[in-house]
């Protein structure tokens, strides 16, 4: 009996991890470096030849700059502490209390991420604006000739239109998290006369922390970089930072002045997305809720 031996199979090795890396820097490079580059040169130059930084000088100590940033701060801050709460509580009531249509619920909620942001604050005109259907519903009931409700054009108005585009950032997470919650957990807390509040501060928040910072720090990246929902409000003397790059670049043709600002935003983007980063690193995606 005569064994044949199978033929042996020459394997060649190619070294070509480095040919995939190029299209997506290629792609990068054209993109967003380029036009990265292009506005730092001219932040940098502006209409002379030479390197500067005078005009970050006088447009970080000028007051509208100024002015655009706390605004740009505060609302971001007060948008992201609502989405927070309001995530939270969504959380609550959709993992842990027993309803028909929660799981639908959950999903409509969802709709609000594919939505325009425009479109939320384009609602909120139709339905709180000052001939919007509450005021005129108002207006007739109490006989008055000026709207009552009178928040929509402030900085009020800006929050809560990125509140409800927002909040399905955290609820999402939050959710998932909830879904590792044991339910013998609850159970045998409840059986030891822990009340609902107690349950949710010694159970249910510890579990819920690492998504509500990892949803937190989004939504702040997020609101921080509005632009949409300021510009459709028109809020009365809101001005934001995405908000003053547009003013400056299309209506007063101050290029540099524009380049200024929006390296400062982005330099505020990328320290805050650094801060998300390291938050997701920190506690891990799955801890986070984000699968």
């Amino acid at each position: 009996m005569t064994s044949i031996a199978a033929p042996a199979i020459r394997r060649t090795s190619f070294n070509t991890g480095w040919q995939w890396v190029l299209p997506p820097l290629f792609f990068l490079s054209v993109l967003f470096f380029y036009p990265l580059a292009l506005i730092v040169r001219e932040s940098l130059l502006g209409h002379g030849r030479s390197l500067s930084l005078s005009h970050y000088d006088a447009v970080f100590t000028s007051g509208l700059f100024q002015d655009a940033l706390l605004h740009t701060i505060v609302i971001a801050l007060a948008a992201s502490a609502g989405c927070l709460v309001l995530g939270f509580v969504l959380a609550l009531v959709l993992s842990f209390v027993a309803f028909p249509g929660a799981r639908l619920l959950a999903r409509l909620i969802d709709t609000f991420i594919a939505l325009p942001t425009f479109l939320v604050a384009l609602s909120f005109t139709f339905i709180y604006g000052s001939a919007g259907i509450l005021n005129i519903s108002l207006m007739h009931l109490l006989h008055v000739r000026l709207p009552p409700v009178d928040f929509l054009y402030s900085a009020w108005g800006v929050i809560l239109a990125e509140v409800t585009v927002y909040t399905p950032f955290v609820l999402r997470p939050l959710l998932a998290s909830f879904s590792l919650i044991e339910p013998a957990q609850i159970e045998i807390a409840n059986s030891l006369g822990a009340g609902p509040w107690r349950i949710i501060r010694q159970v249910i928040l510890p579990a819920a922390i690492p998504a509500l910072l990892a949803g937190g720090s989004l939504c702040l990246l997020l609101t921080t970089n509005e632009f949409g929902i300021v510009l459709f409000i028109s809020a009365k003397g809101v001005i934001t930072l995405p908000l003053l790059v547009y003013d400056q670049a299309v209506q007063e043709f101050d290029y540099t002045t524009a380049c200024v600002i929006a390296a400062a935003n982005i330099g505020l983007s990328l320290t805050l997305y650094s801060l998300y980063r390291m938050i997701i690193t920190r506690f891990g995606g799955f801890r986070a809720g984000l699968v």
